[in-house]
């Protein structure tokens, strides 16, 4: 086993204690000597953290201790080293940026598929009813030049902000079409789906997990190439170890300095 964890995290949930939060949080990440970053908003927290199992898993059980974030789930890897330089616990005003006020995903949830669900779908190329199932990318362009499912449709955004203008434009050519929107762990798709069903489109699903609880519980399967994360690492193959580019990468790097 690597000896360091990796986890993705996020949770919508109303939080009006940010400055207080933000302190008890960073006091208790820099006690276990773990680092990353973590997001706090006023719609909930987002969190990319790394360290040992032991301590990091600790930490998990002990934010679990607030009510508020019971129902936080992570999504696992391991690394050989420490993929973050520090620690940083930052209040924003959103978890993730979207400009459209009126999608509150702590009031509820889009429809949503699991990995396993959607990997059957995609076998067949239709859902349930025998609809057409178009995958949706949310993400920003460079980050799908790393990979992406096959034949999935994307904008070439440069930021999440631009996603509701570009669905919105394909809105009357998906009309017949069962969508499934998916980012890098989820969080994303938490607006991207609601917004999709605020215009109309009634047979849209979002990835649960996203692309890294896919790779978790299914592997490479539809999916071609690897998926770019925010950390040290870098991007992920389906196996969810470092890519062999990026080990190749660093290896170099290595060598250079000694």
């Amino acid at each position: 086993m690597k000896p360091i964890l990796n986890i993705a995290a996020y949770l919508f949930v109303s939080l009006d204690d940010l400055t207080e939060l933000r302190s008890k949080i960073l006091d208790e990440c820099n006690s276990r000597h773990l680092k990353g970053t973590i997001l706090l908003t006023a719609e909930g927290i987002n969190m990319f953290l790394a360290g040992g199992e032991t301590e990091l898993r600790g930490f998990l059980d002990w934010l679990r201790q607030d009510s508020r974030f019971t129902a936080l789930q992570a999504k696992d890897s391991y690394s050989e080293t420490q993929p973050f330089k520090k620690m940083l616990v930052k209040i924003k005003n959103e978890i993730i940026r979207m400009n459209h006020p009126t999608i509150r995903p702590g009031e509820g949830r889009a429809n949503f598929i699991t990995p396993k669900k959607l990997q059957g779908w995609l076998d067949r190329g239709t859902d349930d009813l025998g609809r057409p199932v178009v995958m949706v990318d949310t993400r920003n362009a460079f980050e799908v030049e790393y990979g992406t499912f096959e034949n999935a449709l994307h904008f070439n955004i440069e930021k999440f902000t631009e996603f509701p203008a570009a669905i919105t434009a394909h809105k009357d050519k998906l009309a017949d079409k069962t969508l499934v929107s998916f980012c890098t762990g989820g969080i994303r798709c938490e607006k991207s789906g609601l917004f999709m069903r605020e215009i109309g489109m009634e047979h849209s699903y979002q990835l649960e997990g996203g692309i890294l609880k896919y790779f978790e519980e299914v592997g490479s399967a539809h999916y071609t190439g690897s998926c770019f994360v925010f950390d040290g690492r870098e991007a992920l193959d389906s196996d969810l170890s470092i890519t062999p580019i990026e080990r190749t990468v660093r290896r170099k790097a290595k060598a250079k300095q000694s």
